[in-house]
């Protein structure tokens, strides 16, 4: 199959995908409010939380809170393009397509450059919001290269996840498991508090969880103080790489579907 194939097809998946997700609130404002919704909660509501003994992140609470913020947006800008494949499945678009495209991975190429502009959106939003309320910025440029760029990788990950879901189960009644899974991962990790003050079954678990890895790499950068990159971008990259095979697996999947 040519490139020139290849990219019309993402190309025309991806305009679709923006195209619909700017123009229909039904999948544009939870989209916007959630990231809002979290931070303003816990960033604001939570924000006594630093005055515990032993939270020392320099940069405040605000900060600490808007890396959380921040990758669940990324992760769950993916999720949401899932609930968009879904949906052209139940409506027979995505059926169409699988006959009529002489390259069909760039059908997953095309939602994930849809994804990514969904989160690109939020993420506008949510640096406006968060400058407003008086968030603190320690790193330099390289330092919010890292931290958006390791957004980026888990907006990617989460949107293979969600793919490789959608086109096995082919309708929105696989949200739940697009999203639960997702859900869970980002909540046992250090959400409130650094990983040092967890205490009990939950600090094992954010132990071994990679979204701590992420999480503390994020707030490094932001801190002006970056750690654990290279584990954080390496759990990244083989969540990219992992779920990339399972999205592979759920289009071969819907192509032989009946």
């Amino acid at each position: 199959m040519s490139r020139a194939s290849f990219t019309s097809v993402a190309r025309a998946v991806a305009w679709r995908s923006i195209h619909s997700y700017l123009t229909n609130p039904a999948f544009l404002i939870p989209s916007m409010i959630f990231p809002l919704f979290f931070f303003m909660a816990f960033a604001g509501g939570l924000s006594s939380i630093s005055q515990v003994p032993n939270f020392d992140f320099p940069t405040g609470y605000t900060a600490f809170q808007f890396v959380f913020v921040l990758l669940q947006s990324a992760a769950f800008g993916g999720v949401f393009t899932g609930f968009g494949i879904a949906v052209d499945f139940e409506n027979g678009f995505s059926r169409r397509l699988l006959l009529a495209a002489p390259n069909r991975g760039g059908i997953v190429v095309g939602y994930a450059i849809a994804a990514l502009v969904r989160a690109l959106v939020t993420w506008v939003m949510l640096v406006v919001v968060a400058l407003i309320s008086g968030m603190n910025i320690d790193g330099n440029g390289i330092d919010l290269f890292g931290l958006f760029g390791l957004a980026l990788i888990v907006n990617v990950a989460a949107t293979l996840w969600a793919a490789g879901v959608a086109m096995r189960i082919r309708s929105i009644q696989g949200g739940p498991l697009m999203q639960i899974p997702v859900f869970l991962v980002l909540f046992l990790s250090p959400v409130y508090v650094p990983l040092k003050l967890l205490t009990g079954w939950i600090h094992g678990v954010a132990s071994v969880n990679p979204a701590t890895a992420l999480l503390e790499a994020g707030r490094g950068f932001i801190a002006g103080d970056p750690a654990v990159v290279v584990v954080a971008f390496a759990a990244a990259l083989g969540l990219v790489a992992l779920f990339a095979l399972w999205a592979r697996g759920g289009l071969r999947r819907a192509e032989a579907s009946p």
